[in-house]
């Protein structure tokens, strides 16, 4: 039988290249767009949801990563729910008299809070001057109280407070009348009977909305003030309270990373209760006395923001966590490529640059904005959501317009803006060059070698990434000691690149040993690596390198691979693609290019590419190559130079061929190991 497998092909300058085209950016600019949220259609559906019912435990988690646009999605969509004013409420504290340590807690209409505390403190500086005067004290006490009363009617929590305060004025009665001027001044009686008035809403107009940007139990719980010794004038608000009857917005890491803070919240949204602490408790010393407010009966949403991995955690760790938070306001990093999100990304783009002051862009800079958002999510048909990152693009293209004393904003000022990161933050990949150039890092980028492939890994410094070759070499034996990961065994083998080396064994036994017992001893090492490794991306390049080393085939060096496998053979997809490639061409270029070098990456990553002008350029020109492929056999046929084989009727290889070589040798081990226990 022949081999009937084609031999791959590298991409064309054309399948390379990715670019928007100049009338569809002045098509889809001319359309505009009114949406405020772009891309999170799911997550503002889930939003409107929660923030409507009003029923407990709809509070809300919203997940995603931090540049999707949260905090404004939150507070557009909580605009639309701000109108009804029905739900807030002055909060006032006043004394309870029969546990002072427990404050009354009123409610009032907004503005009506802020009138009742202002009777209070006529009410206390008359009955002051009553005690002075010292006759029939309690009857004038209670004809005042009365007056107080018949300026709020139909308030039944006054009613009981007043019919509180008069038993009150009673007990106290006595001990007033023993009291000269100067000792009332001094006595707790002169500022018992004040209101304290934790919340004013006298002048709002919407519901409140409060972003906690620093949650602390104060900050968000209310303090006490240690030097008052009256219990209720002694609190003070925290946001939880300011927010009652409306929302309240908490990024989820920071109230996690105060310690006890959570279960407060889970308690307090459980109850509505709050427990006050009057200052801080230290070991050894007593702990203070503790101040605890009646419930305020206002509705409260609160609005976790966080990230994936924080929702998850809570999910599966904590059992209240789903009863508390129902809704998960899931945000996208990415959206379908379409002229609707085109156009509305376009008008998000040009109103940032209008309100921010800055230069006009050109349709030239939308096409490279719009190139760089795809470039953002690895995605020819997707565009991104952080448009922050875009934002920061047209900052840095303004200042550099301002630089150059241009008036305008066009595609080359992104691009110089993208180089200029490049420059700046490529200080490690300008090292790691010149290692390889020095001799330093060993790697060849011309020739072959047998067991030694060059794979393709991503580093990342802060939020810059670049691509770098990493040797990836192997050698094998016979023996039953399998496959020994060389990084596992030093400690520098993440889970998921210690399955990677798994699968591998597995192919062997699919595509080769189906008739013999597997009898191999090989070791598989990062050469030159001392951080740990994870990701199975380099899995193809080290099933490529232990193929070599069992069939001792030379490898071409001046080609890298990256990929992962499946014990099938096949190929998969990996992330990084762009900066993998860009950072071998870049090494290459150090080098010197020689018109045979490139990169094996996988079939269905082509969808990804969007690769810088310079590496398109010199593809064009026939000095680098990128070849799509979907099993290892199409990459062995590339590294090889050598054909694929077929198996013929009785299940054997036939001669002459890559995989034919590398199935006798692993026989031959068989025989090997075989022979040494005879």
């Amino acid at each position: 039988m022949t081999d009937t497998k084609k031999r791959v092909h590298p991409l064309t300058y054309e399948e390379a290249s990715f670019d928007f085209d100049p009338l569809l950016i002045s098509e889809c600019r001319a359309l505009g767009s009114n949406e405020h949220i772009v891309g999170q259609p799911r997550a503002l559906r889930s939003l409107e949801i929660g923030l409507s019912l009003q029923k407990c435990g709809y509070n809300i988690f919203v997940s995603g990563e931090a540049a999707s646009g949260q905090y404004e999605a939150v507070c557009f969509c909580a605009e639309h729910q701000r109108n009804n004013l029905d739900a807030i409420r002055d909060i006032v504290y006043v004394c309870n008299f029969k546990q002072p340590d427990s404050p009354t807690a009123l409610t009032f209409k907004p503005g009506e809070g802020e009138r009742f505390c202002d009777a209070c403190s006529t009410f206390n500086q008359e009955l002051l001057s009553l005690a002075q005067d010292g006759q029939h004290f309690l009857e004038k006490a209670e004809h005042l109280v009365d007056q107080m009363e018949q300026q709020f009617p139909d308030n039944r929590q006054l009613s009981s407070y007043f019919a509180h305060l008069k038993a009150d004025l009673a007990r106290e009665d006595v001990h007033i009348q023993h009291l000269d001027a100067e000792m009332l001044k001094n006595d707790p009686i002169a500022r018992k009977y004040q209101a304290n008035l934790l919340v004013n809403h006298a002048q709002t107009k919407q519901r409140p909305l409060i972003i906690e940007s620093y949650p602390t139990f104060n900050n968000l719980f209310g303090s006490v003030d240690s030097d008052e010794k009256i219990p209720h004038l002694s609190l003070h608000a925290g946001s939880l309270l300011e927010a009652a009857g409306g929302f309240i917005v908490i990024e989820a890491e920071k109230l996690l990373g105060e310690s006890g803070l959570w279960e407060a919240l889970k308690r307090y949204l459980d109850a509505n209760a709050l427990a006050y602490e009057g200052g801080l408790v230290t070991k050894g010393e007593l702990r203070s006395k503790v101040i605890r407010p009646q419930v305020v009966p206002l509705p409260i949403k609160v609005i976790l923001i966080g990230s994936e991995e924080v929702y998850d955690m809570l999910s599966e760790e904590d059992e209240r966590f789903l009863t508390l938070f129902k809704i998960c306001a899931q945000f996208d990093y990415s959206m379908e490529l379409s002229k609707t999100t085109i156009a509305q990304s376009i008008a998000i783009l040009e109103t940032y640059a209008e309100n921010h002051h800055m230069l006009p862009l050109l349709d030239s800079a939308f096409s490279q904005l719009l190139r760089y958002s795809c470039w953002y999510v690895e995605s020819r048909t997707h565009l991104t959501t952080h448009f922050s990152s875009l934002y920061d693009l047209i900052e840095e293209a303004h200042w550099w317009a301002k630089h150059q004393n241009q008036t305008y904003i066009d595609g080359e000022l992104i691009l110089r803006v993208n180089e200029e990161r490049g420059y700046i933050n490529g200080i490690s990949e300008s090292k790691i060059n010149e290692e390889i150039l020095s001799g330093d890092m060993i790697i060849s980028l011309s020739g072959t070698k047998i067991g030694v492939v060059n794979g393709l890994a991503v580093m990342d410094r802060g939020s810059a990434s670049f691509g770098t070759p990493t040797v990836i070499s192997c050698t094998a034996s016979p023996g039953n000691e399998g496959i020994v990961n060389i990084e596992h065994e030093a400690g520098l083998s993440g889970e998921i690149h210690d399955k990677g080396l798994l699968i591998l064994e597995g192919y062997l036994r699919t595509h080769y040993a189906r008739t013999f017992p597997l009898s191999i001893y090989a070791g598989i090492a990062f050469e030159q690596s001392y951080a740990e490794v994870d990701g199975d991306s380099a899995s193809s390049s080290e099933l490529l390198a232990l193929l070599s080393a069992i069939g001792e085939l030379p490898l071409r060096q001046d080609i890298a691979v990256t990929g992962s496998v499946n014990q099938m053979g096949l190929i998969q997809p990996v992330g990084g693609i762009n900066e993998k490639i860009e950072g071998f061409f870049r090494t290459c270029l150090a080098t010197g290019l020689t018109g045979k070098q490139g990169v094996i990456i996988p079939k269905q990553n082509i969808r990804n590419l969007i690769l810088p002008y310079e590496v398109l350029e010199a593809i064009k020109e026939k000095q680098f190559f990128i070849y799509p492929v979907s099993t290892i056999d199409e990459a062995m046929q590339i590294l090889t130079g050598r054909s694929v084989g077929v198996r013929n009727a009785k299940g054997n290889w036939s001669a002459g061929n890559f995989n034919f070589d590398i199935e006798d040798k692993l026989k031959r081990m068989y025989v090997a190991v075989t022979s040494n226990r005879g």
